[in-house]
Protein backbone atom coordinates (compact mmCIF):
# COMPACT_ATOMS: atom_id res chain seq x y z
CA UNK A 1 0.00 0.00 0.00
CA UNK A 2 1.07 3.45 -0.51
CA UNK A 3 1.67 6.40 2.17
CA UNK A 4 -0.29 9.04 1.50
CA UNK A 5 1.86 11.65 0.04
CA UNK A 6 2.71 14.91 1.37
CA UNK A 7 -0.37 17.59 1.14
CA UNK A 8 -0.61 19.72 -2.46
CA UNK A 9 0.90 16.72 -4.10
CA UNK A 10 -0.96 14.74 -6.77
CA UNK A 11 -0.60 11.07 -5.16
CA UNK A 12 -0.83 8.98 -8.48
CA UNK A 13 2.46 10.42 -9.68
CA UNK A 14 4.37 9.07 -6.73
CA UNK A 15 6.03 5.65 -7.74
CA UNK A 16 4.15 3.68 -4.81
CA UNK A 17 6.28 0.31 -5.41
CA UNK A 18 9.20 -1.24 -6.95
CA UNK A 19 9.75 -4.44 -8.10
CA UNK A 20 12.30 -6.88 -5.99
CA UNK A 21 15.39 -5.94 -8.39
CA UNK A 22 14.57 -2.57 -9.55
CA UNK A 23 15.38 -0.49 -6.70
CA UNK A 24 18.56 -2.73 -5.83
CA UNK A 25 19.93 -2.24 -8.91
CA UNK A 26 19.67 2.00 -9.08
CA UNK A 27 21.55 1.68 -5.12
CA UNK A 28 24.44 -0.49 -6.52
CA UNK A 29 25.03 2.00 -9.43
CA UNK A 30 24.56 4.89 -7.50
CA UNK A 31 26.46 3.46 -4.86
CA UNK A 32 29.23 3.33 -7.22
CA UNK A 33 29.73 7.71 -7.61
CA UNK A 34 30.12 7.49 -3.61
CA UNK A 35 33.41 4.92 -4.12
CA UNK A 36 36.25 7.37 -3.54
CA UNK A 37 34.20 9.46 -0.58
CA UNK A 38 34.98 6.52 1.76
CA UNK A 39 38.67 5.69 0.47
CA UNK A 40 40.08 9.09 0.04
CA UNK A 41 41.95 8.78 3.15
CA UNK A 42 43.69 5.69 1.41
CA UNK A 43 44.30 6.64 -2.14
CA UNK A 44 44.66 10.42 -1.33
CA UNK A 45 47.24 9.65 1.13
CA UNK A 46 49.07 7.05 -1.13
CA UNK A 47 49.07 10.03 -3.58
CA UNK A 48 51.26 12.31 -1.09
CA UNK A 49 53.28 9.95 0.36
CA UNK A 50 54.53 8.64 -2.95
CA UNK A 51 55.17 12.71 -4.12
CA UNK A 52 53.02 12.79 -6.93
CA UNK A 53 50.90 15.27 -5.34
CA UNK A 54 51.90 17.96 -2.49
CA UNK A 55 49.24 19.00 0.35
CA UNK A 56 48.12 21.68 -0.91
CA UNK A 57 47.58 20.54 -4.45
CA UNK A 58 45.82 17.51 -2.56
CA UNK A 59 43.56 19.35 -0.87
CA UNK A 60 42.89 21.28 -4.10
CA UNK A 61 42.22 18.34 -5.91
CA UNK A 62 39.81 16.85 -3.18
CA UNK A 63 37.98 19.73 -2.82
CA UNK A 64 37.56 19.89 -6.59
CA UNK A 65 36.46 16.21 -7.08
CA UNK A 66 34.30 17.00 -3.92
CA UNK A 67 32.36 19.60 -5.36
CA UNK A 68 31.60 18.44 -8.60
CA UNK A 69 30.19 14.96 -7.17
CA UNK A 70 28.03 17.71 -6.08
CA UNK A 71 27.27 19.72 -9.22
CA UNK A 72 26.77 16.39 -11.06
CA UNK A 73 24.11 14.97 -9.14
CA UNK A 74 22.66 18.39 -9.24
CA UNK A 75 22.46 19.11 -13.19
CA UNK A 76 21.52 15.18 -14.04
CA UNK A 77 18.90 15.51 -11.43
CA UNK A 78 17.11 18.73 -12.69
CA UNK A 79 18.60 19.36 -16.52
CA UNK A 80 17.84 16.09 -17.91
CA UNK A 81 14.56 13.81 -18.01
CA UNK A 82 14.22 10.64 -16.26
CA UNK A 83 14.22 8.55 -19.48
CA UNK A 84 16.78 6.32 -20.80
CA UNK A 85 18.70 5.62 -17.84
CA UNK A 86 20.25 2.21 -18.29
CA UNK A 87 21.90 4.02 -21.45
CA UNK A 88 22.81 7.35 -19.33
CA UNK A 89 23.84 4.72 -16.29
CA UNK A 90 26.24 2.93 -19.18
CA UNK A 91 27.60 6.48 -20.19
CA UNK A 92 28.28 6.94 -16.46
CA UNK A 93 29.80 3.84 -15.75
CA UNK A 94 32.10 3.72 -18.19
CA UNK A 95 33.38 7.35 -18.08
CA UNK A 96 34.00 6.69 -14.52
CA UNK A 97 35.96 3.57 -14.90
CA UNK A 98 38.07 5.68 -17.16
CA UNK A 99 38.42 8.55 -15.00
CA UNK A 100 39.94 6.40 -12.38
CA UNK A 101 42.39 4.66 -14.77
CA UNK A 102 44.04 7.79 -15.87
CA UNK A 103 44.13 9.22 -12.57
CA UNK A 104 46.65 6.09 -11.69
CA UNK A 105 48.84 7.28 -14.73
CA UNK A 106 48.67 11.31 -14.42
CA UNK A 107 52.03 13.15 -13.29
CA UNK A 108 50.84 16.32 -12.55
CA UNK A 109 48.85 18.34 -10.07
CA UNK A 110 47.05 20.20 -12.84
CA UNK A 111 46.67 16.67 -14.91
CA UNK A 112 45.23 15.25 -11.64
CA UNK A 113 42.85 18.24 -10.35
CA UNK A 114 41.50 18.28 -13.85
CA UNK A 115 40.72 14.20 -13.97
CA UNK A 116 39.22 14.48 -10.45
CA UNK A 117 37.33 17.30 -11.33
CA UNK A 118 35.56 15.46 -14.38
CA UNK A 119 35.11 12.20 -12.87
CA UNK A 120 33.63 13.80 -9.74
CA UNK A 121 30.67 15.39 -12.76
CA UNK A 122 30.46 11.56 -13.56
CA UNK A 123 29.95 10.06 -10.01
CA UNK A 124 27.70 12.37 -8.95
CA UNK A 125 25.46 11.63 -12.36
CA UNK A 126 25.51 8.01 -10.73
CA UNK A 127 24.73 9.00 -7.22
CA UNK A 128 21.85 10.84 -9.01
CA UNK A 129 20.23 7.63 -10.40
CA UNK A 130 19.88 6.57 -7.02
CA UNK A 131 18.53 9.19 -5.79
CA UNK A 132 15.93 10.08 -8.81
CA UNK A 133 14.19 7.17 -8.18
CA UNK A 134 14.25 7.01 -4.19
CA UNK A 135 12.68 10.84 -4.70
CA UNK A 136 10.10 8.98 -6.95
CA UNK A 137 9.26 6.23 -4.15
CA UNK A 138 6.36 6.35 -1.27
CA UNK A 139 8.98 6.08 1.20
CA UNK A 140 12.20 8.32 0.41
CA UNK A 141 13.66 8.37 3.97
CA UNK A 142 13.77 5.13 4.21
CA UNK A 143 15.17 4.17 0.57
CA UNK A 144 17.37 6.65 1.20
CA UNK A 145 18.72 5.30 4.54
CA UNK A 146 19.34 1.79 2.59
CA UNK A 147 20.83 3.82 -0.34
CA UNK A 148 23.38 4.79 2.72
CA UNK A 149 24.13 1.43 3.40
CA UNK A 150 24.95 0.21 0.79
CA UNK A 151 27.53 2.84 -0.48
CA UNK A 152 28.71 2.50 3.17
CA UNK A 153 29.12 -1.17 3.19
CA UNK A 154 30.66 -0.98 -0.33
CA UNK A 155 33.26 1.79 0.98
CA UNK A 156 34.34 -0.21 3.65
CA UNK A 157 35.26 -3.35 1.97
CA UNK A 158 37.05 -1.55 -0.65
CA UNK A 159 39.05 0.36 1.98
CA UNK A 160 40.00 -2.62 3.82
CA UNK A 161 40.83 -4.61 0.16
CA UNK A 162 43.13 -1.44 -0.71
CA UNK A 163 44.48 -0.43 2.24
CA UNK A 164 45.23 -4.41 3.38
CA UNK A 165 46.21 -5.76 -0.32
CA UNK A 166 46.60 -3.57 -2.81
CA UNK A 167 48.61 0.16 -1.97
CA UNK A 168 51.08 -1.53 0.09
CA UNK A 169 52.21 -3.48 -2.79
CA UNK A 170 50.99 -1.85 -5.93
CA UNK A 171 50.73 1.94 -4.65
CA UNK A 172 48.21 4.62 -5.32
CA UNK A 173 48.40 3.41 -9.13
CA UNK A 174 47.21 0.10 -8.52
CA UNK A 175 44.67 1.38 -5.93
CA UNK A 176 43.16 3.54 -8.53
CA UNK A 177 43.21 0.79 -11.09
CA UNK A 178 41.32 -1.35 -8.79
CA UNK A 179 38.48 1.31 -8.31
CA UNK A 180 38.50 1.40 -11.97
CA UNK A 181 37.84 -2.00 -12.12
CA UNK A 182 34.86 -2.17 -9.36
CA UNK A 183 33.46 0.89 -11.05
CA UNK A 184 32.57 -1.80 -13.77
CA UNK A 185 30.61 -4.23 -11.70
CA UNK A 186 27.62 -1.87 -11.43
CA UNK A 187 27.26 -2.86 -15.13
CA UNK A 188 26.20 -5.98 -14.22
CA UNK A 189 22.83 -3.92 -12.62
CA UNK A 190 22.23 -1.79 -15.86
CA UNK A 191 19.55 -4.57 -17.46
CA UNK A 192 17.80 -4.41 -14.16
CA UNK A 193 17.40 -0.37 -13.30
CA UNK A 194 14.09 0.71 -14.70
CA UNK A 195 14.48 2.55 -17.94
CA UNK A 196 11.88 5.20 -17.37
CA UNK A 197 11.76 6.77 -13.45
CA UNK A 198 8.23 9.24 -14.93
CA UNK A 199 7.51 12.32 -13.92
CA UNK A 200 8.18 13.92 -10.12
CA UNK A 201 4.74 14.34 -8.24
CA UNK A 202 2.89 17.46 -9.44
CA UNK A 203 2.74 19.90 -6.51
CA UNK A 204 -0.65 21.90 -6.01
CA UNK A 205 -2.14 25.24 -4.46
CA UNK A 206 1.09 27.17 -2.83
CA UNK A 207 3.35 24.55 -2.88
CA UNK A 208 5.20 26.07 -5.99
CA UNK A 209 4.81 30.04 -4.45
CA UNK A 210 7.00 32.18 -2.44
CA UNK A 211 6.74 30.20 0.89
CA UNK A 212 7.68 26.74 -0.85
CA UNK A 213 10.68 28.27 -2.40
CA UNK A 214 11.65 29.75 1.22
CA UNK A 215 11.07 26.21 2.81
CA UNK A 216 13.08 24.30 0.51
CA UNK A 217 15.75 26.82 0.78
CA UNK A 218 16.11 26.45 4.62
CA UNK A 219 15.45 22.52 4.36
CA UNK A 220 18.79 22.76 1.99
CA UNK A 221 20.62 25.17 4.16
CA UNK A 222 19.62 23.35 7.10
CA UNK A 223 21.86 20.31 5.77
CA UNK A 224 24.60 22.44 3.92
CA UNK A 225 25.74 23.79 7.36
CA UNK A 226 25.35 20.74 9.59
CA UNK A 227 27.73 19.20 6.78
CA UNK A 228 29.99 22.08 6.92
CA UNK A 229 30.34 21.17 10.42
CA UNK A 230 31.50 17.24 9.86
CA UNK A 231 33.54 18.72 6.86
CA UNK A 232 36.03 20.94 9.34
CA UNK A 233 35.70 18.46 12.24
CA UNK A 234 36.51 15.43 9.95
CA UNK A 235 39.74 17.19 7.72
CA UNK A 236 41.06 18.47 10.78
CA UNK A 237 40.41 15.55 13.36
CA UNK A 238 44.43 14.47 12.54
CA UNK A 239 45.81 18.05 13.60
CA UNK A 240 43.02 18.76 16.25
CA UNK A 241 44.26 15.11 18.10
CA UNK A 242 47.91 16.35 17.79
CA UNK A 243 47.23 19.13 19.61
CA UNK A 244 46.09 17.16 22.05
CA UNK A 245 48.53 14.74 22.61
CA UNK A 246 46.67 11.87 20.45
CA UNK A 247 49.14 10.40 17.59
CA UNK A 248 48.71 9.86 13.89
CA UNK A 249 48.46 6.50 14.05
CA UNK A 250 45.20 6.82 16.95
CA UNK A 251 43.78 8.98 14.30
CA UNK A 252 43.38 6.18 11.91
CA UNK A 253 42.55 3.96 13.85
CA UNK A 254 39.73 6.32 15.10
CA UNK A 255 39.57 7.05 11.45
CA UNK A 256 38.68 3.33 10.53
CA UNK A 257 36.40 2.61 13.30
CA UNK A 258 34.38 5.17 12.25
CA UNK A 259 33.03 3.51 8.98
CA UNK A 260 31.64 0.90 11.39
CA UNK A 261 30.24 3.53 13.43
CA UNK A 262 28.81 5.14 10.05
CA UNK A 263 27.45 1.26 9.15
CA UNK A 264 25.33 1.43 12.40
CA UNK A 265 24.22 4.72 11.95
CA UNK A 266 22.63 4.18 9.10
CA UNK A 267 21.27 0.74 9.60
CA UNK A 268 19.41 2.32 12.91
CA UNK A 269 18.22 5.21 10.70
CA UNK A 270 16.78 2.87 8.35
CA UNK A 271 14.84 1.23 11.03
CA UNK A 272 14.30 4.26 13.26
CA UNK A 273 13.30 6.42 10.22
CA UNK A 274 8.92 5.44 9.97
CA UNK A 275 8.52 6.47 13.71
CA UNK A 276 10.53 9.45 14.54
CA UNK A 277 9.67 13.13 12.91
CA UNK A 278 12.78 15.03 11.01
CA UNK A 279 12.67 18.42 13.82
CA UNK A 280 13.52 16.03 16.68
CA UNK A 281 16.22 14.27 14.83
CA UNK A 282 18.12 16.92 12.97
CA UNK A 283 17.41 19.46 15.70
CA UNK A 284 18.59 16.43 18.22
CA UNK A 285 21.48 15.89 15.56
CA UNK A 286 22.31 19.64 15.56
CA UNK A 287 22.34 20.37 19.16
CA UNK A 288 24.62 17.16 19.58
CA UNK A 289 27.21 18.68 16.95
CA UNK A 290 27.31 21.75 19.39
CA UNK A 291 28.30 19.88 21.98
CA UNK A 292 30.65 17.82 20.42
CA UNK A 293 32.77 21.05 18.63
CA UNK A 294 32.44 22.12 22.28
CA UNK A 295 34.10 19.41 23.55
CA UNK A 296 37.19 19.47 20.76
CA UNK A 297 37.55 22.70 22.09
CA UNK A 298 37.93 22.33 25.17
CA UNK A 299 41.49 20.03 25.12
CA UNK A 300 39.48 16.75 25.45
CA UNK A 301 41.37 13.69 27.20
CA UNK A 302 41.73 10.56 24.65
CA UNK A 303 38.49 8.74 26.03
CA UNK A 304 36.36 11.83 25.60
CA UNK A 305 38.41 12.43 22.09
CA UNK A 306 37.63 8.93 20.69
CA UNK A 307 34.41 9.63 21.72
CA UNK A 308 33.89 12.78 20.24
CA UNK A 309 35.43 11.63 16.78
CA UNK A 310 32.90 8.26 16.75
CA UNK A 311 29.87 10.67 17.73
CA UNK A 312 30.65 12.57 14.79
CA UNK A 313 31.15 9.70 12.39
CA UNK A 314 27.43 8.36 13.41
CA UNK A 315 25.80 11.73 13.24
CA UNK A 316 27.34 12.06 9.54
CA UNK A 317 25.17 9.14 8.33
CA UNK A 318 22.43 8.73 10.67
CA UNK A 319 20.35 12.19 9.77
CA UNK A 320 20.30 11.08 6.33
CA UNK A 321 17.08 9.58 5.91
CA UNK A 322 15.25 12.32 8.02
CA UNK A 323 17.18 15.26 5.70
CA UNK A 324 15.53 13.51 2.68
CA UNK A 325 12.28 13.80 4.46
CA UNK A 326 12.51 16.93 5.28
CA UNK A 327 13.63 18.29 1.83
CA UNK A 328 10.43 16.06 0.52
CA UNK A 329 8.03 17.89 3.04
CA UNK A 330 9.56 21.40 2.12
CA UNK A 331 8.98 20.16 -1.10
CA UNK A 332 6.43 18.05 -2.15
CA UNK A 333 7.32 18.52 -5.48
CA UNK A 334 10.52 16.62 -4.59
CA UNK A 335 13.36 18.75 -6.61
CA UNK A 336 14.48 19.79 -3.35
CA UNK A 337 14.87 16.21 -2.63
CA UNK A 338 16.97 15.80 -5.66
CA UNK A 339 19.82 18.44 -4.39
CA UNK A 340 19.72 16.86 -0.80
CA UNK A 341 23.56 15.06 -2.17
CA UNK A 342 24.65 18.49 -3.60
CA UNK A 343 23.83 20.22 -0.24
CA UNK A 344 25.87 17.47 1.71
CA UNK A 345 29.00 17.05 -0.34
CA UNK A 346 28.93 21.22 -0.75
CA UNK A 347 29.17 21.38 3.04
CA UNK A 348 31.56 18.72 3.83
CA UNK A 349 33.92 20.14 0.63
CA UNK A 350 33.67 23.64 1.95
CA UNK A 351 33.67 22.97 5.73
CA UNK A 352 37.74 22.48 5.35
CA UNK A 353 38.10 25.58 3.44
CA UNK A 354 36.32 27.94 5.39
CA UNK A 355 37.58 25.88 8.84
CA UNK A 356 41.11 26.69 7.48
CA UNK A 357 40.85 30.52 7.71
CA UNK A 358 41.37 30.82 11.56
CA UNK A 359 44.08 28.62 11.98
CA UNK A 360 46.52 30.50 12.94
CA UNK A 361 50.22 29.57 14.27
CA UNK A 362 49.89 25.77 14.05
CA UNK A 363 46.26 26.53 16.98
CA UNK A 364 43.51 24.21 15.78
CA UNK A 365 40.96 25.12 18.41
CA UNK A 366 39.35 27.69 16.06
CA UNK A 367 38.22 24.81 13.91
CA UNK A 368 36.63 23.26 16.60
CA UNK A 369 34.68 26.32 17.36
CA UNK A 370 34.07 27.73 13.92
CA UNK A 371 32.22 23.93 13.51
CA UNK A 372 30.55 24.55 16.06
CA UNK A 373 28.81 27.84 15.27
CA UNK A 374 28.29 25.95 12.16
CA UNK A 375 25.89 23.23 13.91
CA UNK A 376 24.44 26.30 15.85
CA UNK A 377 23.31 28.20 12.62
CA UNK A 378 21.96 24.49 10.83
CA UNK A 379 19.61 24.28 14.24
CA UNK A 380 18.63 28.22 13.91
CA UNK A 381 17.92 27.45 10.22
CA UNK A 382 15.64 24.11 11.18
CA UNK A 383 13.80 26.62 13.98
CA UNK A 384 12.65 29.09 10.81
CA UNK A 385 11.35 25.90 8.82
CA UNK A 386 9.65 24.54 11.53
CA UNK A 387 7.99 27.78 11.85
CA UNK A 388 7.47 29.09 8.75
CA UNK A 389 5.97 25.25 7.51
CA UNK A 390 3.75 26.05 10.58
CA UNK A 391 2.40 29.14 9.44
CA UNK A 392 2.03 28.19 5.30
CA UNK A 393 -0.39 25.65 7.45
CA UNK A 394 -2.08 28.00 9.31
CA UNK A 395 -3.45 30.36 6.30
Amino acid sequence: MQKNAPEGVENKRVIAAFSAYQLPSALAIGSSGTFILGLQPVLLGALLSENRINFDGLALMATVEMLAIGVGSALLALLFSARHMRAKAIVLLLGTSIGHYLTAGAESTTALTIIRGITGLLEGGLIAISVELIARSATPGRHGGWFVIAQTIAQSILAAILALLVVPKLGSAGGFQLLALASLVPLLAVPMLRNDYGHLPKPLGTANGATGWAKSTLALLVIFTLYLFIGAIWAFLEPIGGQYGIDAATVGIIVSLSLLVQVFGAMSATFLEPYLRFPLVIGGAAFVAVLISLGFASGPSAPLFWALSLATGFIWLFVVPWQIGMAVEADPGRKAALLVPAAQLFGAALGPAGAAAFIADGNFQPVSLFAGLCAFVSLILLVGLVLVSRRARER
